[in-house]
């Protein structure tokens, strides 16, 4: 496969200043949980300006994709990966858009430090979203891209002000669904992509 491994950092935490506005929607999430995440410049040639987990390409320095991914998080968003607590990997998942293999690392922010844009080139924005509105039934959606003569559908995420769609959305929703944390949503409802 020409697939280039990757791997993105889905790191969890307790929310910082910024309170879930749906926490009653979600009972089984803790009401204080968050996940980063950040919005890709738009000016970059794959996913411009779309909500991501930090992360990208293992680069031959890294020991495996795990350190890729801590790597990757800390040159985009300034974490100190000293206080994240790896809990292990999800499944590699292809990213054909940009010829890639995405391993995504969960992670526990056990030591939070600020977080911040690094380089401007790379990301717009770095926030940290309440995972109880990432859950919120009205929060959630489905998008509809055209790709190819086929249509695909996806979830998506209204969160802080962004919508979360693609493959993070998809990420996000299958943790969530694993986890048990989803409850019943609108599958009709549609989020418009923000292109």
């Amino acid at each position: 496969d020409a697939s280039r491994p990757a791997a993105v950092l889905v790191l969890f935490g307790r929310l910082d200043d910024d309170p879930a506005e749906h926490a009653s929607d979600a009972p089984a999430v803790p009401a204080d949980l968050d996940v980063l995440l950040v919005r890709r410049a738009s000016t970059l040639r794959h996913h411009p300006g779309q909500v991501a987990f930090p992360g990208g390409r293992m680069d031959p320095t890294d020991d495996d994709l795990v350190a890729a991914a801590l790597r990757e998080a800390e040159e985009e968003t300034g974490l100190d990966t000293a206080g994240v607590e790896v809990l292990g990997t999800l499944g590699a998942l292809p990213l054909p858009v940009s010829d890639h293999l995405v391993t995504p690392v969960l992670g526990w922010w056990a030591r939070p430090t600020a977080v911040r844009v690094v380089d401007h080139g790379e990301s717009a924005q770095v926030f940290r979203a309440p995972v109880a509105d990432l859950v919120s039934p009205s929060n959630r959606g489905t998008t509809t891209l055209e790709r190819g003569g086929r249509t695909c559908r996806g979830p998506a995420f209204e969160v802080a002000g962004s919508v979360v769609w693609g493959f993070t959305a998809i990420v996000l929703s299958g943790i969530l669904d694993g986890l048990g944390w989803s409850v019943p949503w609108d599958r009709g409802r549609t989020v418009e992509i923000p292109w």
